[in-house]
């Protein structure tokens, strides 16, 4: 029994250490004119169910997610999320966040017909957004 609480107690020690560690992750130094934004579609678009979405950055560099290079980070693309996720933690890897952890600067995206928002959002190297955050305006797209 002693053993038990003795394990309990560790793990739960452990836990609050890691609680800890999380919440204080601190944010990379966006550059002052970063900026991302949608190169296509174009805002108000009608695209087919699957479609091209390509990325812009300007101010600072592309790099893969684990890279530790100043002034530079990678593209996250918000789908249909109706909240903003906490700018001071790694993003969640969800159908509402998708991750482009290997530097990409475009990708097809297959959605639902209807209309649908879409935002763009740079993570650092830990995907934690940038402070402060470099985020796009909302397009919003109509699927056929």
């Amino acid at each position: 029994m002693k053993a038990l609480m003795i394990s309990a107690g560790l793990c739960a020690t452990l836990l609050g250490a890691a609680s800890s560690a999380w919440a204080e992750m601190p944010r990379s130094a966006a550059p002052a004119d970063a900026a991302v934004y949608f190169i296509e579609p174009a805002d108000g678009a009608t695209v087919d169910q699957t479609f091209t979405v390509k990325f812009g950055l300007k101010g600072m560099g592309v790099a893969p997610a684990g890279v530790d290079v100043p002034h530079t980070g990678h593209h996250h693309l918000l789908v249909d999320l109706k909240q903003a996720p906490a700018m001071d933690q790694p993003l969640p890897m969800t159908d509402n966040v998708r991750h482009f952890g290997k530097g990409q600067t475009e990708t097809e995206l297959t959605l639902a017909p209807g209309k649908h928002m879409l935002q763009l959002l740079v993570g650092d190297k830990n995907h934690v957004p940038l402070n402060p955050s470099v985020m796009s305006e909302t397009i919003s797209v109509t699927v056929k």
